[in-house]
């Protein structure tokens, strides 16, 4: 794990020092219940005011400290100690639990989300327009706008056909799509979104028109091969996912022998930078 300040934390706690810690294995980010405790009930002893917290939560049955863990954080002093942390969720479930001024404009904000994706149920295009006023306000051209909502409805057709070949669980569709990506660009999902220096952001947000068009190009053949084939289970439905990346690689391999390098890119779509301490964080749970 490596710890840093995550923007959209301190953003959502006016710029509070909050220390969280990434977890390359889970993909998500550990916040530091203390830190939380201390800026959201102005409490002079936070450590004791989580204790006496932690306590009632434990005897409501609340998940939030069923699913704290320990992690060693570095502290003011320089030192690292272990400090109780929590996911975005359980940030979330702490926050409500405090009764603060200082939680009021989060739960507020927390019930206007809520309410906003109710509202998206009842009209699904609601969400469809969020995802587009999202993708303008990171700075994303109209036209690559266009064909990201395309290509989210093509993903959903490949998925669709995957479960029709008995495919139901989302370890398994991961399995396949990282069968797709390992064969036409020899990384996992995951290593490929490493690779271009990604966290929780998308990795087909962050790909550049050649490295998209291979990813179009290997799932469009694999969803047609699936449903002409119609393979049966894990096991047959990787060899299809195989073959629509191996499409995929040969066409890289025709591009790069004409272009003279290499066309997947460490580069990311909005100049992404994560600064790592040197320092292990050791896992406590």
């Amino acid at each position: 794990m490596n710890q840093d300040k995550m923007h959209l934390v301190n953003k959502i706690f006016n710029n509070e020092t909050i220390r969280t810690v990434w977890d390359k294995e889970s993909e998500k980010y550990y916040i530091s219940v203390v830190d939380i405790v201390g800026v959201v009930s102005e409490s002079d002893n936070p450590r004791n005011y989580w204790k006496v917290l932690k306590y009632r939560l434990k005897q409501e049955g609340n998940e939030s400290v069923t699913n704290c863990n320990q992690l060693k954080l570095k502290a003011s002093d320089g030192k690292y100690y272990n400090t109780d942390v929590v996911d975005i969720e359980g940030m979330f479930r702490i926050i409500e639990s405090i009764p603060s001024k200082n939680a009021e404009p989060i739960k507020k904000w927390l019930a206007k989300l809520g309410s906003e994706r109710i509202d998206e149920i009842f009209d699904p295009s609601l969400a469809a327009q969020r995802s587009i006023d999202l993708y303008r306000a990171k700075g994303y051209e109209e036209k690559w706008i266009t064909k990201r909502m395309q290509s989210i409805q093509d993903r959903k057709k490949l998925t669709d056909v995957w479960k029709e070949n008995g495919i139901t669980e989302s370890k398994e569709f991961a399995i396949l799509t990282n069968e797709i990506y390992k064969t036409w660009s020899g990384m996992t999902a995951k290593q490929y979104k490493e690779y271009k220096g990604l966290r929780k952001e998308a990795l087909r947000d962050n790909m550049d028109n050649i490295e998209v068009s291979l990813t179009d190009i290997s799932e469009e053949v694999t969803k047609r091969l699936a449903k002409k084939t119609k393979p049966k289970g894990l096991k047959e439905n990787i060899k299809v996912a195989h073959a629509g990346g191996q499409i995929a690689k040969n066409t890289r391999d025709e591009i790069e022998s004409l272009l003279g390098e290499s066309v997947i890119t460490n580069q990311n779509k909005l100049n992404y930078q994560y600064i790592d301490e040197k320092e292990k964080i050791e896992n406590k749970k």
